[in-house]
This record gives C-alpha cells, structure tokens and sequence, in this order.
C-alpha cells in the first residue's frame, strides 16, 4: 500500500484538480475509486455499461447509485448495437473514446485504472507464450503517457488478494462478473492455475515480475535510443543505407528494420511480424543486387545494389496473397486469430490444423475460385457468392478469401464457411475472426 500511496503523491496532482477513474464495478476498480476518494481527491467515476451480460444494467445502477452515496461525480454510458465478429475491438475504442471525452470535459490531466499486480503477471506470461517484442514482453506500465492526458496504474504493486482483504475490512461493496470464472479465456487459464502455483512459490512474485517487466522497459529504452541514433543518420527520405547497416548486430539490426516497419505502419503495426523482417534481412545479404519485396498496403522494399528504397503506392491496390502469421491486415478489414469468442457468425471460424495444410493464406479471387459451402454438397463459385451478397463489383477483387496451403478456399470473411468450420462443441485449435472496415485503425 506505500508504494501505492507513493506512486499517488509523486503525481503531484493538486487538490481542486479532477481525476477521472474508469469503474466497472467490479473489485479492483471500487478499490480504487474508494481509495481515491477517502485519500480527498476530487473524482470523477467514468462507467461503460457494455450490456453484453443481462446483469450489466443492474451493475450500471450499482456504480451510479454508489457514487452518490458518496458524494463522487458519476458519467456513464451506455454502448448499443456492434457488429458481429467485431465486440472486443468496438467495446475498447468505445470505452476510451468515452474516458477521453469525460477527461476533455473536466479538463483532467489523470485516468486512473485498476490494472493490478496479478494482471500484469498475466500479461507478461500471455506475450512470453504467444510471442512478441522486448517491449511488449514488459506488460503495461504504471505511467503510460497519452498526447492530451496520463493514464495512471497504481495498483501494481498489489494482488487480487490484497485488494479483497482491504474490501472486506473497508464493507466496499462490488460486483462480480462470472465470466472471470470461465476457463474460456486464455487470460483466466494463466489465472486459475499458473498464478496459484507461482503465489506458492513466492508470496511477492508480482513484485518480481514488476521488476522484471521495469528492466526490461529500461533495456528497451536504451535500444530504441541507439536505433532511433541509427536511423537519423542512415534512413533519410525512405531510403536505407546497407553499408552501415551491415555493419551492426544482428539484434540491432532486426530492431532497426521493425522501427522503420513501426514509421510505415503507425495505426497498422499488426499489418506485419517477424517473418517479414527476416525476409528484409535475407535480401539485405543477397548476392542478387536488385530485388523487391511487397508487404501489407501495398508498400515495396525494394534492394538496389547498396541501398533499399521503401516504396509507398497503398492507393493502387489491387490484388495481394499474404501467408497469415495471427493477423493480417487488408483493404476491405482485418483477419486475426483469437483465444475464444462467443459469436458463430460469418465473421468467426474455427478450424483444426489437423485438417489443414499449413500455413494459412490470405489472398485475393482468382478465375474459377469455388468453395465447398458449410451444410451444402458440391462446390460454389465464389463470384456467384459475391453476386447472391450484393458485393460491390469494386470490392471484388481486393475482397479477401482464406485458404490453406493446398490453395482451398476455406472461408469467405464475413459471407461463407466451408465444411472446415468446426462446431463450438467438437475439437478445434485455431479461431479466426473477420473484422470488416475501409482500411480499420485500432
């Protein structure tokens, strides 16, 4: 609780000053709004009523109702009406879009969260299994610095425990959500029985991994400082210098290609992973002295003798096949794989790789395309599909179409499953989700 209370104070936020705290209701967030509040700061409780659970109505009532019993400034919101497939993604834009609008109208400079010390050993070991960068191995940060505001964490140097211990001797009521109690998620399988027997191991083991996670913050910084050195002097007007690049570690050099990858793709980052910077180090090292590689939204990387030459042509568009890696990003929306999902829309599938040949595609139609249509016999072409749907002739050909490395058309995002959908019930590994949109921003 001292660091807590340290990390509060060094803020130096005045007292008349407003400080806007994202509640749900459940146990974290009424922690930290009542602890907030008896400390005399001056708070503004910002609530998303997400009405994706029929108690979400009542919780709304519970946190507003609350508020007013304590005397704290209550903004809530009501979210209504998304498109299928596409919850997850709406639901976070929707709530800080919200946050950001409440900041704006009390001319805040703080958003609180309750993200605690278990949530960040969550994260950490969730990026560790499914791979990721130095930094994002790190989790989230107890300080993230917004353009127009700070977003603040203060509760990472507590447990879920120490938070319900301060619940009950405080009578702070709150609200439990019965999906955390689902082992449907990836997040709460790491909860239920990786955190348990961490815990056992080492009461403090959320002090270690903040630890853990601050080095590596540090170790980043210092790497992004000496890339970001290398790149003012050698990648000027889109254009990189190999002679000095070569000259680098190879650890250094796959951060500098990912920092221009970062400059390409601001909004879009997910467009492009590791493979596609092994595949700039591979013609880096070519004895061939003229070659181009395409990468999502149309950008080329073109090697020419001593120098490559970043191309951008993203308005001409016209065709793609890219070998899916988690998520790929294409003109008409992004396709991603995810942990679970409760929609059996168009939007959603999923597959046993079992029955797949391996990796996946993401490409554009092609003359004669057919698919064998979920529950239907025989094949049907695809362009009669897209005519049945109303598809724009205009989107026709950058609309994008899944399949296997055998090039069998497996699903039509958003418009048709084949036979390789898998019922929820019965036995599959991967789940792809179709998230429809002009050139979608997160």
């Amino acid at each position: 609780m001292a660091e807590v209370l340290a990390l509060i104070k060094s803020l130096g936020i005045l007292e008349c000053e407003r400080i806007v705290v994202a509640c749900s209701g459940g146990p974290d967030s009424m922690y930290l709004l009542h602890m907030l509040k008896s400390l005399g700061h001056n708070v503004v409780c910002a609530h998303v009523n997400h009405k994706y659970r029929s108690e979400s109505d009542d919780e709304y009532i519970f946190v507003k109702e609350y508020c007013k019993s304590l005397d704290i400034i209550f903004e809530g919101i009501e979210l209504d009406g998304y498109q299928a497939g596409n919850f997850e993604l709406y639901a976070r834009n929707f709530r800080y879009s919200f946050f950001e609008k409440i900041i704006k109208k009390y001319h805040a400079r703080y958003l609180f969260t309750a993200h605690h010390g278990d949530d960040l050993i969550e994260t950490v070991l969730m990026r560790i299994t499914r791979g990721s960068s130095l930094k994002g191995y790190s989790g989230f940060s107890s300080i993230t610095k917004r353009d127009e505001y700070i977003i603040v964490r203060p509760l990472v140097y507590l447990t879920k425990d120490d938070i319900l211990e301060y619940n009950k001797d405080n009578k702070i009521p709150y609200v439990n959500d019965y999906t955390n109690d689902l082992d449907d998620y990836t997040r709460n399988r790491f909860r239920h029985k990786v955190l348990p027997f961490l815990k056992e191991e080492d009461p403090l083991a959320h002090l270690r991994f903040l630890k853990f996670s601050n080095d590596l913050k540090e170790a980043n910084h210092y790497i992004e400082r000496i890339v970001n050195d290398f790149l003012d002097k050698n990648y000027i007007n889109d254009i990189l210098s190999l002679e000095n690049f070569k000259s680098l570690d190879e650890y250094l050099q796959k951060q500098v290609i990912n920092q221009i990858f970062v400059r390409l793709y601001p909004d879009n980052l997910y467009l492009v992973n590791g493979n596609h910077i092994e595949e700039v180090l591979k013609i880096t090292y070519s004895n061939r002295p003229n070659i181009t590689l395409n990468f999502p939204d149309n950008i080329s990387f073109v090697k020419e003798y001593d120098k490559i030459i970043i191309k951008k042509e993203r308005e001409h568009l016209t065709s793609y096949d890219y070998e899916f890696n988690h998520s790929v990003m294409t003109p008409l929306g992004k396709i991603e794989e995810i942990d679970e999902i409760d929609d059996n829309s168009n939007y959603v599938i999923r597959l046993n790789s079992k029955d797949l040949k391996l990796p996946l595609r993401v490409r554009t139609r092609k003359d004669n395309d057919k698919i064998q249509v979920k529950n239907m016999t025989g094949h049907k072409k695809v362009n009669d599909i897209f005519i049945d749907s109303k598809i724009p002739k205009s989107m026709r050909d950058k609309y994008p179409l899944v399949c296997d490395s055998n090039d069998i058309i497996i699903w039509i995002p958003g418009l048709k499953k084949s036979n390789f959908d898998i019922p929820n019930s019965n036995v599959y590994d991967i789940i792809l989700k179709y998230e429809k949109g002009e050139k979608i921003d997160e």
